[in-house]
């Protein structure tokens, strides 16, 4: 990712081991998070949505809207991410531009692959 260099050296990080969540689907959340070493999962009821790698960001809408995790992320291997909260995911925007953009390209990326899925879901019922 292009603004992985941002969160190399930050002091609040979290990390998992391998099988366990991060957060669930449903939970309430006001963080973002950004990989920075291991693999995790990004699942929605159940069904693998995205794999993750270092300098993935999960959790970004909750950041921006205060909305309930809208996926389940686990670690597929131990992790560690680092914590951007409200407060820093706003300065990072006011004063990084390409961040605004990367978070902004990634959130398209996957709104268009549930599109994708739906479409897809519809086709399979409807044959």
């Amino acid at each position: 990712m292009l603004f992985f260099d941002l969160f190399r050296h930050d002091p609040q990080f979290v990390e998992i081991n391998a099988g366990e969540t991060l957060f669930k689907e449903g939970d309430a959340g006001d963080t973002m998070y950004v990989l920075i070493a291991g693999e995790a999962e990004i699942t929605i009821s159940g069904i693998l949505f995205e794999k993750c790698t270092q300098g993935s960001f999960v959790g970004e809408m909750a950041v921006i809207d205060g909305s309930p995790r809208y996926a389940t992320v686990t670690a597929a291997t131990d992790c560690k991410f680092v914590i951007v909260g409200k407060k820093h995911f706003r300065f990072l925007v006011d004063e990084t531009p390409g961040f605004a953009i990367e978070v902004m390209r990634v959130m398209a990326a996957r709104l268009k692959q549930c599109g994708l899925r739906v479409i897809q879901a519809n086709a399979q019922h409807t044959a």
